[in-house]
């Protein structure tokens, strides 16, 4: 008995000990988080929240008066507009380009991986790269729509001339800028290959007795991938979603390298507008409200799908 309770309480020494270990071993990550992340939240809140216009810093309290300047400011209800818009665009286009992308190497085609590495490179770039690349294809006196109109002069075609000019254009189509659509374009094609990679290895999950059983019922590819397939990705689906609106309520460098603010502010971001304001106009109070605005933004659409997965684990 005596022996049976000192491996007891060697077993609880042990354990104690493995917990200290595995705090000891994490703390300096939690010391890090804690000053440079949620530390500089709170310095960027307080800033908001005082009148620091100008390179020295002042700490006068003003209250709510930069983020009720911000709100009624026409640039910031253009910029979030634009976010929405690239969001919801970005989003569609990268979510249903992935999927068909999977769906067709899901078929073991030839040259499965040099497609798979074709199609995933774009992600290896910067989107400072990929900005510059594309500002060219785009670009009304070069790119794509200077080749267009030499080909067509080339081969008889003068008196057409194409030019659509998305860049310097302040045409809408309803509440839409014309001019995101190059920026919608580039951030799509940097992240549809992710999505493709991340929708290939769920399929690849998809035990094959499940598709053989629908179209023994006689349903086709489609409805099988409609209602069967498509359902079971749902997790995978919301995944990517929130992954990609992630990124994009936060975007800056691909917008900035491509097109800036743009004419009427036409192609701005509120990232844009934050980077704008506090370091070229020194108006820290409101580039820090912006920044808030922006962290809100992201907590809306990030947190509840947190939320939903710690419930998820906790439930199994």
């Amino acid at each position: 008995m005596e022996e049976k309770g000192l491996k007891i309480k060697a077993k609880i020494l042990a354990t104690k000990k493995e917990k200290i270990y595995s705090i000891l071993l994490i703390l300096p990550s939690i010391i890090l988080i804690a000053i440079f992340v949620y530390g500089f939240i709170g310095w960027t809140a307080r800033v908001s929240l005082s009148n620091w216009k100008g390179v020295m810093p002042n700490w006068q309290f003003i209250g709510l008066k930069s983020y009720y300047g911000l709100f009624t400011s026409e640039r910031f209800k253009i910029d979030i507009l634009n976010n929405i818009f690239f969001t919801v665009f970005f989003v569609f286009l990268c979510i249903t380009g992935g999927y068909l992308l999977a769906v067709l190497l899901d078929r073991n085609i030839r040259g499965e991986n040099i497609f798979r590495s074709i199609f995933l490179f774009p992600l290896s770039v910067s989107f400072v790269v990929t900005g510059i690349v594309w500002r060219w294809i785009f670009s009304p006196e070069s790119g794509v729509n200077a080749l267009l109109n030499a080909i067509l002069d080339k081969i008889g075609f003068t008196n057409v001339n194409i030019d659509y000019g998305w860049f310097i254009t302040v045409e809408k189509a309803g509440p839409f800028n014309l001019a995101l659509i190059p920026i919608i374009i580039a951030a799509s094609w940097q992240y549809v290959g992710y999505i493709m990679a991340m929708y290939l290895a769920a399929l690849r999950g998809v035990p094959e007795e499940i598709r053989e059983a629908a179209r023994v019922d006689g349903a086709n590819e489609f409805q099988i991938h409609r209602l069967i397939i498509l359902p079971l990705l749902k997790p995978i689906t919301l995944g990517a979603i929130i992954i990609l609106g992630h990124i994009s309520l936060k975007i800056f460098d691909l917008v900035y390298v491509m097109t800036g603010p743009g004419p009427a502010f036409v192609t701005d971001f509120p990232s844009v507008f934050m980077f704008e304001t506090t370091f070229r106009g020194n108006n820290y109070s409101q580039g820090a409200s912006i920044a808030i605005v922006m962290l809100l933004m992201v907590a809306v659409l990030v947190v509840p799908y947190l939320i939903s997965n710690i419930r998820r684990e906790v439930e199994l």
